[in-house]
């Protein structure tokens, strides 16, 4: 069983998963309408965290201030956030991967800190990304996917009204380091907890 402690500093709250021996860390932001303790970010930490990953379930800045309510602004205080929690997490975990890991909101977020930043993970999973707000398929939120230059996973669901799964095809081409696609069938905007994320292998090609 992974340990699971609670991880409080200034900027900084959340839950972090652990086992004595660590292959990899990761950082798990949840969505807009979301915090930490939402089922999925339990269940994909707990599924993690027992395959040998330290993972850190948090609460995005705009969270930390509100309980309820939409992010708001352009992100940026949100993303710096997840740079100080990334940097917090390799403290923990020296000397492993880190994966950044978020469900719509927080993983485009999270993606937007890989763009911006040379190093700032090894790997980024992103769970039911909002390629566009729901009938407006034209309102792409891609114009970071071109300066993309580590291993992506997108885990997506066939009824995600966010973005379709043939629509995440053709924005996958825009990203040019090794980007793949998962999908769920049935799932809306929001992967079931308990779904099976399927990632061995395909770091090394």
């Amino acid at each position: 069983m992974a340990k699971v402690e609670r991880l409080e500093k200034p900027g900084i709250s959340g839950w972090l998963h652990k086992q004595e021996k660590i292959k990899a860390a990761m950082l798990l932001s949840h969505g807009a309408g979301g915090n930490c303790d939402a089922p999925l970010m339990v269940s994909v930490a707990e599924a993690f965290a027992e395959a040998g990953y330290c993972v850190f379930r948090w609460n995005l800045p705009f969270r930390q201030l509100r309980l309820r309510g939409a992010p708001g602004g352009s992100g940026e205080r949100d993303r710096e956030g997840i740079r100080q929690a990334a940097h917090e997490l390799r403290g923990l975990a020296p000397a492993v991967s880190l994966y950044l890991a978020g469900q719509s909101y927080g993983g485009r977020q999270s993606s937007m800190v890989a763009a911006e930043e040379a190093g700032a993970a090894e790997v980024l999973l992103l769970l039911s990304y909002p390629l566009h707000p729901p009938g407006k398929p034209t309102q792409l939120r891609v114009e970071h996917f071109p300066a993309l230059r580590v291993p992506t996973l997108f885990v997506h669901g066939t009824r995600d009204p966010f973005g379709s799964v043939d629509e995440l095809r053709d924005a996958i081409k825009l990203i040019p380091a090794a980007a793949r696609l998962q999908i769920v069938e049935g799932a809306g905007h929001g992967v079931p907890p308990g779904t099976a994320v399927s990632m061995p292998g395909w770091l090394s090609e």
